[in-house]
């Protein structure tokens, strides 16, 4: 009581008379006055202007969704070559999970003949196709049967699978989110954020007082800088403001938090949160919001996740990299305990509930994180057809859905079988480990659809994409072209026509002396065409170029796809210019498919976030070359692989596949590459160093290895190309005195254009001695396919 009468005292006789004397003046003094109201003026401009800030941004709420980009939808039918194993390894790569009763969406289960599920609702480009409780029957490695389960059980002749979603083209800093209305987030998720982030936010009008007093007392007083954060401040902060802890930027964020309560509901305000929060990171791929956090971690939409589930989704928030189910599951598991503990005192949930919840697991999805794309490779090469049609920010923000024609089983297949084969190489040979480099491009012999590329032995690094930018010599992956032209004329060139393989040197004016060499350093006389392209033999290959016209020859490469033309010398009949792989496989592609050039393309079709459809690429067929000495060509590059320079491949695949491929190999051995062709796939696969230096491999005992290893794993068609009606077979050396029809019989059969055939030979009918490449061929006997193919091409 004495000291505040003592208090008093000094305020009457010391306090209020300095109040009078010293300042009560300088609020009367006019400077100061005019100071207070440039003050206000310019607070309240500045209010004005962060009220303008958040109005416009908020108003249109525009956040950048990117484009999605779906490989292949697996389409199954009765007769498709196709496993019970394969069809569950789909379902798996879309997130189905096994079920003892798969009823509900996106489970499945084996059955004794093979595979029950129940699909996911999809959009496609032309449609939605609803979820569907379904059975599919196996035999003898094909599909035997598809059926409705339940109901009628009405037989399905065609079933398409839901696409796998293989990568993105995000914004700058690669967000990704899936967008949700607040109707489709469960009350219990939200009950679980009020409880555990922000008590008060439908009471409070943007700020917690206490919150930030707290927060301003342990920053002042030299402890850390601490939030004290309210759910709309925290949304301020990630929508508006950067992450820095200063007084400033926690000033802006207090008064914008207000600004937005003024303006927008509070269920508008907890939509745009739940949508952008943070929740963590998928290698280079920031997951934003609970919609996409819950596939992310838990592999299922949100309105399927439990109650346990959705408590560790939302404790991540406080702290996304510190409370990762995956990394740091002891810290998750607390936090997520935590959090029902705080719902069950708000009575959000019961006691039995929460005991319940707190017994289970994290339960949360095994995936490895893959980042923006699994297959960038592939990825980049769509991202480039697409700048050809869109602005690339439309791309990054529009929420685009892109449906591709990559194929997860044959890029598996391609993956493994060079990094596998480099290594072993590698080992084989004594190379210093990841010295050699590679890439491989597949596609489609029916319409020109990229279904793989590799773009290097770490094929998930997103860096330099040899499949597209590595330009390197093609070697004799040239010569077909060369043989081509001149089986364009039957008048004077056939499969049987001999070439001269002597020496040969080449004079011309300004430059050194040409003489080319064989790889064997040898010189072979008067050779068969169809041998000369099957041992790759270089002197008569020139020496046939020459005389058909090297101009003539190289003006032939833009029908092919090749849009730069090399220099015209002689050498470049020999492959000595620089192409991706890529281009390579445009031009053999243009091979199998019979001189129809079809442009590679990895887009089908494109649909808006909302599901309009938007662009389709079609099929563009032209035709280039005429069919029967494509014919011819593809004959004699069947016999590259049984008898020549490919014959190797046979130690991974069946003879009576009939494949048809080229192997190149390059001066001193710098480039080693193969490309052919089966039934259904076109491939090509170079390897080398990223130095240019020698690999020490010839096309032979490098990409070949690489190429038969990967179509071992996808058992591949018989290549049976179509017979031209201008396309006759005849008799190659039969026996004396034969008839002709025991010298149809008995001896090698050989295509010919009509009219070109050596006179006097016996005209045969292929359905008698079926010739690998004939259409509707059956498969033979093994030995028997290779002797018949060594008396034709010896």
């Amino acid at each position: 009581m004495n000291f505040l009468r003592l208090f008093w005292s000094w305020l009457r006789s010391s306090f209020v008379p300095f109040l009078k004397t010293r300042v009560l003046p300088i609020f009367r003094h006019r400077v100061f006055r005019v100071l207070v109201l440039l003050l206000g003026l310019g607070l309240s401009g500045y209010l004005y202007y962060l009220d303008v800030t958040i109005r416009e941004a908020f108003d249109g709420r525009k956040f950048a969704v990117p484009a999605r980009v779906y490989g292949r939808a697996l389409e199954v039918y009765p007769g498709l070559k196709l496993t019970p194993a394969q069809l569950v390894e789909e379902l798996r790569s879309v997130g189905y999970r096994e079920h003892p009763r798969p009823d509900e969406d996106a489970t499945y289960r084996y059955t004794l003949n093979g595979v029950e599920f129940t699909s996911r609702e999809f959009a496609f480009w032309d449609g939605l196709q609803p979820t569907q409780r379904l059975r599919v029957d196996f035999a003898d490695g094909v599909v035997a049967l598809i059926q409705e389960r339940g109901g009628e059980g009405k037989d399905i002749p065609l079933l398409r699978l839901e696409p796998p979603q293989i990568g993105g083209i995000y914004p700058g800093h690669n967000e990704d989110r899936d967008l949700l209305r607040l109707s489709q987030v469960p009350q219990t998720l939200i009950d679980a954020l009020i409880a555990i982030e922000d008590r008060k936010f439908y009471t409070h009008w943007g700020i917690d007082p206490r919150g930030i007093a707290r927060a301003l007392y342990k920053t002042l007083s030299g402890q850390r800088i601490e939030g004290g954060s309210t759910l709309t401040q925290q949304l301020v902060k990630n929508f508006f403001l950067t992450s820095e802890r200063t007084l400033t930027r926690k000033a802006n964020e207090v008064l914008m938090a207000m600004l937005l309560e003024l303006h927008y509901s509070k269920d508008e305000i907890l939509e745009t949160y739940l949508n952008e929060i943070y929740l963590g990171q998928d290698a280079n791929r920031a997951i934003h919001g609970v919609g996409l956090a819950s596939y992310f971690y838990f592999d299922r939409p949100l309105d399927r996740l439990e109650l346990h589930e959705i408590a560790t989704l939302v404790g991540m928030i406080k702290g996304p990299a510190i409370y990762d189910p995956r990394r740091k599951p002891e810290q998750a598991l607390q936090r997520r305990n935590i959090v029902l503990q705080e719902m069950v005192k708000l009575e959000a949930i019961s006691q039995e509930q929460f005991v319940l919840a707190r017994q289970k697991p994290l339960g949360v999805a095994p995936r490895a994180p893959t980042g923006t794309s699994p297959y960038p490779a592939f990825l980049q090469y769509v991202h480039r057809q697409l700048q050809r049609d869109y602005r690339e920010e439309d791309l990054r923000s529009e929420g685009l859905r892109i449906f591709t024609t990559l194929d997860p089983r044959i890029q598996r297949s391609a993956e493994q079988a060079l990094s596998q084969r480099l290594e072993q190489i590698e080992k084989a040979r004594k190379i210093p480990l990841n010295t050699l480099e590679g890439s491989v491009v597949v596609s489609s012999t029916q319409n020109g659809e990229v279904q793989a590329m590799v773009g290097g032995r770490q094929a998930r690094y997103a860096g330099y994409n040899r499949a597209l930018d590595a330009k390197r010599q093609i070697g004799s992956l040239a010569k077909p072209i060369v043989y081509l032209t001149a089986l364009e004329n039957p008048a004077k060139y056939t499969l049987l026509t001999p070439l001269d393989d002597s020496e040969l040197v080449w004079r011309q004016r300004g430059s050194p002396d040409w003489k080319p060499k064989n790889y064997d350093n040898k010189f072979h006389g008067q050779v068969p065409l169809h041998t000369a392209l099957a041992r790759s033999l270089n002197v008569s290959t020139a020496r046939l170029g020459i005389e058909l016209g090297v101009d003539r020859i190289l003006d032939k490469l833009p029908r092919f796809g090749i849009e730069q033309r090399p220099p015209a010398f002689p050498s470049s009949l020999l492959g000595a210019y620089e192409l991706s792989p890529l281009e390579v496989t445009q031009m053999y592609q243009t091979f199998a498919d019979g001189g129809f050039r079809t442009p590679l393309r990895a887009i089908r079709d494109i649909v808006t976030a909302d599901g309009q459809p938007l662009q389709r690429y079609p099929l563009n067929v032209e035709a280039v070359a005429a069919a029967a000495p494509v014919y011819l060509l593809t004959t004699a590059l069947q016999g590259v692989v049984k008898d020549g320079t490919g014959q190797g491949l046979n130690n991974w695949l069946p003879a009576e596949l009939s494949v048809a491929g080229k192997t190149g190999t390059t001066d001193d051995l710098r480039d080693s590459w193969f490309a052919g062709y089966t039934g259904n796939h076109v491939a090509v696969v170079w390897v080398g160093r990223d130095d240019n230096k020698s690999s020490g491999l010839t096309g032979s005992n490098g990409a070949l290895t690489v190429w038969g290893e990967m179509m071992k794993g996808l058992q591949p068609e018989a290549l049976q190309p179509v017979v031209p009606e201008d396309i006759e077979f005849v008799a190659i050396n039969p026996p004396a005195g034969a008839s002709p029809e025991e010298a149809c019989q008995t001896s090698g059969l050989l295509p010919f254009i009509k009219g070109s055939a050596p006179v006097g030979s016996a005209s045969c009918d292929p359905s008698d001695r079926p010739l690998p490449g004939a259409q509707d061929a059956p498969a033979q006997d093994p030995s028997t396919q290779r002797s018949w193919f060594r008396r034709l091409f010896d």
